[in-house]
């Protein structure tokens, strides 16, 4: 049964994942974010405690 045979197949993987690690993954790697990381302020908001209405 020929689709039993690995050779030709082999080679057909090995040529995928060339071309997926040095052409696609460059390219994607490529991209630049439109925003950058901001900085976060040192700001803490001031926790009120909950009023439970049934006490």
């Amino acid at each position: 049964m020929p689709q039993l045979n690995p050779s030709p197949w082999f080679m057909i993987f090995m040529y995928a994942w060339a071309v997926f690690l040095l052409v696609v993954v460059p390219m994607t790697l490529s991209f630049i974010t439109p925003n950058g990381p901001a900085m976060q302020d040192a700001f803490t908001p001031k926790i009120q405690p909950w009023a439970w209405p049934w006490h």
